[in-house]
Formats: structure tokens, sequence, C-alpha cells
């Protein structure tokens, strides 16, 4: 009987943002310019900063892989959300639902761990400068990258079977656009509270970690230098001024979808909070990024000339 509720529903239907065409088509107008400019932004810092031999220290390494993963990212939910907005075909297969699920997970979580370890990078360029070279090793660079990934697949693979360990025979409607724990978590057909308690210990805790390292870390920063602000402090700290704004649009819509059980709260208005960290967070990064950092902008401009010489 176990198995026979588990094979009832074989696809959900995600209602998405809204049933009027006219928004429907303002949202796809909106979803395809932001993953546009997620895309050709964040190609663009790859490209630069794998032609520029300038650009070789330890950050633009960090936010090179940064790009990459924004743009794993959003290809997780927007493409399939582009399709929806324009065909009206609303439908995903149970299995394609999960492995949504698992990839927003892995690419979300690792983005998580590199920004701290992007926060880590500015404290000890700051704060420890002498030793920097050393710590920051290219070694240790591709290390700290690769425990970021591993964090978030281990992170995943718990929040998948998680999942996959519930029943789901009746209800099969998503108030949402895209596959998440706590938009699917009450579909299931059984007690869910303590999976959910397990989820959101999970997943918000990653969430609120993350957030308080990084914090914690930019107020070693800030106590650190406001005695001594030089040129090239104010630099540093102009780096890390664009680093809490990208902090601030993706961890705190994330805490909050996250740091609690499914049910406790309704979850159709989640999907309008979901946009700043599945849209608006990695659309801004590039920007952020680029406009911060003059060595940038300089690497981009001569691309450029290269490219139309």
């Amino acid at each position: 009987m176990a198995q026979d509720n588990f094979s009832r529903v074989t696809e959900f239907i995600l209602l998405g943002l809204s049933d009027t065409w006219e928004l429907q088509l303002l949202f796809f107008t909106l979803f395809l310019l932001a993953y546009t400019m997620v895309l050709l932004g964040n190609l663009l810092i790859i490209v630069t900063v794998r032609t520029d031999p300038k650009l070789s220290s330890p950050m633009y390494f960090l936010l090179c892989n940064l790009s990459f993963i924004d743009i794993c990212y959003t290809s997780v939910t927007i493409p399939r959300v582009l399709v929806a907005l324009l065909s009206g075909h609303k439908a995903i297969a149970f299995e394609d639902c999960m492995a949504q699920l698992f990839f927003l997970h892995f690419v979300g979580s690792s983005e998580m761990f590199l920004l701290t370890v992007m926060a880590f990078d500015r404290y000890t360029a700051i704060c420890r400068p002498l030793h920097y070279t050393a710590i920051m090793a290219r070694g240790a660079c591709w290390a700290l990258v690769a425990a970021c990934w591993v964090g978030g697949f281990i992170h995943s693979i718990v929040q998948t079977v998680l999942m996959l360990q519930l029943p789901f025979c009746g209800p099969n409607v998503i108030h949402s656009y895209f596959c998440d724990v706590p938009p699917v978590i009450p579909l299931a057909c059984a007690d869910t509270a303590l999976t959910e308690w397990l989820m959101a210990s999970n997943s918000g805790l990653i969430c609120l970690g993350c957030f308080l390292v990084l914090v914690a870390s930019y107020a070693l920063i800030l106590a650190k230098v406001r005695a001594r602000l030089s040129q090239g402090h104010w630099k540093a700290l102009s780096t890390c001024a664009s680093h809490v704004m990208v902090v601030t649009l993706l961890f705190m819509p994330c805490i909050f979808t996250y740091l609690r059980p499914a049910g406790a709260l309704p979850t159709r208005q989640d999907k309008y909070v979901c946009i700043i960290y599945t849209i608006f967070s990695p659309m801004m990064n590039p920007l952020i990024y680029t406009l911060r950092s003059s060595e940038v902008k300089e690497s981009m401009w001569r691309l450029w000339k290269r490219c139309r010489a």
C-alpha cells in the first residue's frame, strides 16, 4: 500500500505567479530580460577574468566561480518558467520536480558557501596582508571552492532523500513557479512535522550560519581598519560593501523562507519572495561587482578594444 501511495502522483502542477495572460506576458518579458542579463553579465565576467593576467588574484578567481554558479543557479528554474509562461503548460513530472529541487539546493547552497569563502578572502587581505599570499595560495583557493561544491552536494542529497521518503498520493498543485521544499512538502500524504523541522534545521541553519559568519567577518574588518583608513583600505572596504549588498539580497529572503517549518506560514505569498534570491540577486551580482571594481571595468574595456581590433 505504501508503494502504491508513492506511485499515485506522477506529476505536479506549478501554478506560477499569475493566471492572467497579460500578467503572464509581463512576467515572461521581465524574466527573459533578467535571464539574459544574468547570462551575458556573468559570461562577460568569466571571459574577462580568464583572459586578463592582471586579474589573477584570489578575489577574482572566486568571483569567476561565483559567476559560473549564478549561471547554473538561474538555469535550474528560469528556462522552465519561461516555457510555462509562454505555452501555458504548467505540469512537471515528479522525477523532474525532484531533480529541480536537488540542483536548486546543490547550486544555491554552494553559492552561500562560496560567498562565505569570499568574505574570508577579504578578511585575510585586509587584516592579515603579510600572510595573504600564503593563506590564499592557488591550491588553497581550489580546495576551498571544491569544499563549497562538496558541501552543497551533501546538503542537497539530504534534502532530496528526505523528500523522496514522503508519500505523495493526493493534491498535486504547487503554489509556486518552481519545485522547492516549502511549497512541495505540504502535499505529502503523511505527517510531515518531523521532516519539516529536519529540513528547516538543514536549510535554515545553513543560511543563518553562513549569514552570521559573513556579518562577523565584515564586523572584524571594520574594527580592524577604522583607525587607519588609508587609500588601500578604502579600496578594500569598497569591495566589502559590494559583498554586503550581495549577502543582503541572497540571505535575508532565504532565511525567511527556510528557517521555519513549511506549514508554519502560508506559502502562496512566498513565491514572490523567492523572486529576490532566484532571479534578482543573480542578476545584480554582475552589476554590483563590475561597478564597484575599477580593475574589472578597465579589463572589460581592454577586452572590448581587442575584440574591435
